[in-house]
């Protein structure tokens, strides 16, 4: 009977470790669906549902001051797992950022998303995770339509314009662990991220007022582009890597 139930177990386990992502889309009518914002240390602020926002939903909204903001998923299987099961895979989001102050100044910041492994990371490390600048937001831009396509889930190498992070050393700014490849991080994504944190750099304390929504991911050939949506990117901007300490605030106004 034991040996029965381990085996059943076991099954079940490995079934939810090799499962992957599946086409999805959040609008938050039905609720979160796993996703969170950042939420105080000082008890100001915080991210919450919000039925005005308008985009044709309600949006989840964050107002909060901080180095920077993250929305994350580490819960809803839909964007978990193995994300090589798909071949191809197009996510993205709806964004708006009706205020991000510096020291009483509206600057931008770029919002990256991220798919971080929190297994297999070298000692020290929280996760070792591969991400993608998805552009620039900022108080100018009202809602605009952000994503990126995944041509090859399945490449080693990093596809241009992605970077990688886990790494211990870095005296070169961010990157992957050694032996650990695009597609090993893909294989194993314990949480989807869209976040103002590029991996490696350090930020300057701003006041953020930002609100996502149409969260989508798919087979590349199921995620059209809305035509009713500009796709607006930007640079990075002067930045250092926080290896070096180089501070980044007022250099975004």
């Amino acid at each position: 009977m034991h040996k029965i139930m381990f085996a059943v177990a076991f099954s079940l386990a490995s079934s939810i470790a090799s499962a992957g992502p599946v086409s999805s889309h959040v609008d938050f009518s039905n609720g979160a669906q796993g996703w969170q914002g950042s939420q105080p240390l000082n008890g100001i602020g915080g991210s919450e549902i919000d039925t005005s926002m308008g985009n044709g939903a309600p949006a989840l909204h964050t107002i909060i001051e901080n180095f920077g903001i993250n929305f994350t998923n580490s819960s809803n299987q839909n964007y978990l797992g193995d994300y090589s099961k798909l071949g191809s895979v197009t996510i993205g989001l709806d964004v708006i950022a009706n205020s991000i102050r510096y020291v009483g100044q509206e600057v931008s910041r770029n919002l990256v998303l991220e798919l971080r492994d929190y297994g297999n990371t070298p000692q020290g490390m929280p996760y070792t995770s591969v991400w993608f600048d998805l552009g620039v937001i900022n108080a100018t831009q009202g809602w605009q339509h952000l994503s990126v396509t995944i041509a090859d889930t399945t490449a080693a190498a990093l596809p241009t314009g992605w970077g990688g992070y886990g790494t211990s050393d870095d005296a070169d700014g961010p990157g992957l662990p050694p032996g650990r490849t695009f597609a090993d991080v893909l294989a194993g994504v314990d949480e989807l991220a869209f976040t103002t944190y590029v991996p490696g750099y350090f930020y300057g304390f701003a006041d953020f007022d930002v609100a996502i929504d149409n969260i989508s991911v798919g087979a590349a050939a199921e995620v059209p582009e809305p035509a009713s949506y500009a796709l607006m990117f930007g640079g990075l901007g002067l930045l250092g890597w926080m290896g070096r300490r180089r501070k980044r605030g007022a250099a975004s106004a």
